[in-house]
């Protein structure tokens, strides 16, 4: 799984928009429009990690340590 397939798995679990992602998903909207090579980008996936410690997700796990891996 690439950080850009992690990013579109939180913004797949709509019904936790308002609750565990609450912002979450303005910084996944956001790092849609960088490069994933870009140190933006990588500055929206610490704002991304921070926001998804309460996500309770069959991936969640997954989509952590995807984001967390450094490439």
């Amino acid at each position: 799984m690439t950080k850009s397939e992690a990013i579109e798995v939180i913004l797949s679990d709509t019904k936790s928009f308002k609750t565990s992602l609450n912002y979450a998903v303005n910084y996944c909207y956001a790092s849609r429009g960088m490069l994933p090579t870009s140190r933006e980008f990588g500055v929206q996936i610490l704002y991304i990690l921070n926001n998804i410690t309460h996500w309770r997700h069959p991936q969640a796990k997954e989509v952590r340590q995807t984001l967390r891996r450094k490439e």
